[in-house]
């Protein structure tokens, strides 16, 4: 049986008469932010924000196959009748704008050097845990709202190490890892790898309707 979260979820998915002008504004501020890193030749943080961005974009994808293949519920959905457009069940358009911001925000944060230790702890660990932390602080927040919604006892306020595990730890260690690698070949390599996985998944699986 379908959960109701999921079933109003459904009934928004991907309906572009939920369309509103504020998320055109939305998106100049993202183009303005990646555009002003890249002009000033901080092509790291650009490509660590679209890991960052790309590592979300797998979540949202397994998120929406444990819904086809449950049946029940997604892990996690958006079932909000205020988004401007709900791009798949648990994924609303103004998500994916702070995402696609988070990774840079997230470099912006911590220390040039990647070597430099804190508490006795690397600081990009350190940064990883610590904005994780934040992160399910303000998912739990969401929760409490209503805008998103947690059917599955794995996944819940109750029991959080999850989230933190597997819901934001993976983005910003990978996100991280990018903005370190000497190598812009790798780091290209690395980023197209993420995002070409997500499109073809998407492409895939949206043409099978399972997501």
């Amino acid at each position: 049986m379908i959960a109701e979260s999921a079933q109003q979820a459904q009934s928004i998915l991907r309906d572009p008469s939920t369309f509103s002008w504020y998320i055109i504004p939305l998106l100049l501020i993202v183009l303005y932010t990646y555009f002003m890193e890249a002009d000033k030749g901080n092509w790291s943080r650009v490509l660590a924000g679209l890991a960052f961005w790309g590592m979300d974009w797998f979540n949202e994808i397994w998120n929406g196959l444990v819904f086809h293949f449950s049946q029940f519920a997604p892990v996690w959905s958006a079932p909000g009748g205020n988004t401007a457009y709900l791009i798949l069940v648990g994924l609303n358009i103004e998500i994916s704008f702070m995402f696609a911001i988070t990774g840079i925000a997230a470099t912006l944060a911590m220390p040039r050097d990647k070597n430099l230790k804190i508490l006795g702890i690397n600081n990009r660990l350190l940064f990883a845990i610590v904005m994780s932390f934040f992160s399910v602080c303000v998912e739990i927040m969401l929760n409490k709202a209503g805008a998103l919604i947690w059917e599955w006892p794995f996944w819940n306020a109750e029991f959080p190490y999850l989230i933190f595990l597997f819901g934001y730890m993976p983005f910003y260690l990978v996100c991280y890892w990018v903005f370190d690698m000497e190598s812009r070949k790798k780091q290209i390599i690395t980023v197209g790898s993420i995002l070409g996985f997500d499109l073809a998944a998407l492409l895939t699986l949206g043409s099978l309707g399972w997501i």
